[in-house]
């Protein structure tokens, strides 16, 4: 049995996630897990889903008030023990820059490309700790 990835989503925009939910699929490539969601629309929600364990990438929305997904990456990155990779949502491409500052592992633009979308969370399932790293 193959096994099942775990995927947080973090926006405070019920659309983003709905957008990311869908573009994954029950998984997206054929070669990744299954994934199931988290979802999370507060920083403090995040830290706890983050503490508890069991999430195998971070999906953060940059566009999210207060707490941005850019900074909620370079704080996770600092404090959590073996932090997930992380796929930030960009509202622009010329953000791209902040998305090098946070420490993230992959960004993509909004709105959610779904075949963009997907490429980039199947990389990163496949780097996860499902694969032994």
């Amino acid at each position: 049995m193959q096994p099942i990835a775990t995927v947080l989503i973090y926006s405070d925009n019920a659309e983003t996630r709905t957008q990311v939910r869908l573009a994954t699929g029950r998984r997206p490539a054929p070669d990744a897990p299954e994934v199931q969601f988290v979802e999370c629309a507060t920083l403090p929600a995040v830290l706890k889903e983050l503490e508890r364990g069991g999430i195998d990438v971070c999906v953060l929305d940059g566009e999210t008030a207060p707490a941005g997904g850019m900074g909620v990456c370079r704080q996770i990155k600092d404090e959590i023990f073996r932090c997930p990779p992380v796929l930030l949502l960009m509202g622009r491409p010329q953000d791209a820059w902040l998305a090098t500052w946070s420490r993230a592992e992959a960004a993509v633009t909004l709105p959610v490309d779904p075949v963009e979308f997907a490429g980039a969370l199947a990389g990163l399932l496949g780097k996860s700790s499902l694969s032994g790293v």
